[in-house]
């Protein structure tokens, strides 16, 4: 995945490294992290993410993309099954010839539709495995540098292990897969990941990922290889209600910068009459992001949605 001549030792080195400093933090699933885990949202419950995301190569590579504000909406349509849909507006900034940065664009990105499958169920014994195959439609504007220009999609294959009481629990999850883009001027390319995270407390979780991806094209911000370290976190305003962060940069290959900053809510859509709490199962020793929300998530969902 990266360049050079042997990258698999220094790889093995950072990864050594990040999960030394992860010991010292104390976890949550997904994002804000680029690494994915293989937990779908519970059986009828909403998940919704108002969010920034930046991802540069600087002005001597592909530039940077943001994307702020984009939404993800997520829905467990059957047990172990979730449905998925990223929407929302990119800046895309470009460098022309020489270095020089080129004009900056702002309009609606290209649209990822996919579906989180749980193949696995963890146990004390065994970790949670899953797929999460996704697709970008082309919706946004390819000359601008707004999307690619046509349908790509990406077969990943993630594990997850958790251990430890609810309150202070480590949590682990990784994995790898392939993205196939078959637009001129992009790459197909692999990507793999790996995290370690622990709850602090009721309110606050912490970890640290390594992840790495391979050279996706002279078109796209990465054209090399890079692996990169990021760091972030949960913290938890109330059942329902989370701010995620997270931010790195890269310790090998091409350099790249990430950043990632939302608002979270969930709710279970069976309940949408009821106020206060509503208690739903969590398997013994498993790590969920699904909470109980209220009524007021509902208001929340419909003010700030999905243009």
């Amino acid at each position: 995945m990266c360049n050079g001549p042997n990258p698999v030792r220094p790889a093995a080195l950072c990864l050594l490294a990040l999960c030394l400093f992860a010991l010292t933090l104390p976890a949550h699933a997904g994002p804000p992290f680029q690494t994915d885990d293989p937990d779908p949202v519970d059986y009828r419950h909403f998940e919704m993410y108002a969010f920034e995301l930046s991802d540069s190569t600087g002005q001597s590579a592909g530039g940077t993309s943001v994307l702020a504000p984009a939404y993800e909406v997520n829905y467990g349509v059957v047990p172990n099954v979730q449905l998925h849909l990223v929407t929302g507006p990119a800046v895309s900034i470009a460098p022309r010839a020489g270095g020089v940065a080129g004009p900056t664009h702002y309009g609606m990105g290209d649209t990822e539709f996919g579906a989180k499958i749980r193949l696995v169920k963890e146990s004390k014994a065994r970790p949670e495995v899953g797929i999460f195959p996704f697709f970008e439609f082309p919706t946004g504007n390819a000359d601008k540098g707004l999307g690619v220009g046509k349908t790509w999609y990406r077969l990943p294959l993630w594990l997850q292990k958790s251990w430890g009481p609810d309150e202070t629990q480590w949590t682990t999850y990784g994995g790898a897969g392939y993205a196939v883009v078959p637009q001129d001027g992009y790459a197909n390319y692999p990507f793999a990941g790996w995290l370690l995270q622990r709850q602090l407390n009721k309110k606050i979780a912490l970890g640290g990922e390594l992840f790495g991806h391979g050279a996706e094209g002279p078109a796209a911000l990465s054209t090399r290889a890079s692996t990169l370290a990021d760091l972030g976190g949960i913290y938890t305003f109330r059942d329902g209600f989370d701010l995620l962060f997270a931010a790195g940069r890269s310790v090998y290959g091409q350099p790249e910068t990430y950043t990632y900053l939302a608002l979270y809510w969930t709710w279970n859509s069976s309940h949408r009459g009821q106020r206060g709490p509503e208690i739903h199962d969590v398997p013994p020793g498993v790590s969920s992001r699904t909470s109980v929300g209220d009524s007021k998530m509902l208001n929340a969902f419909t003010q700030m949605h999905l243009r």
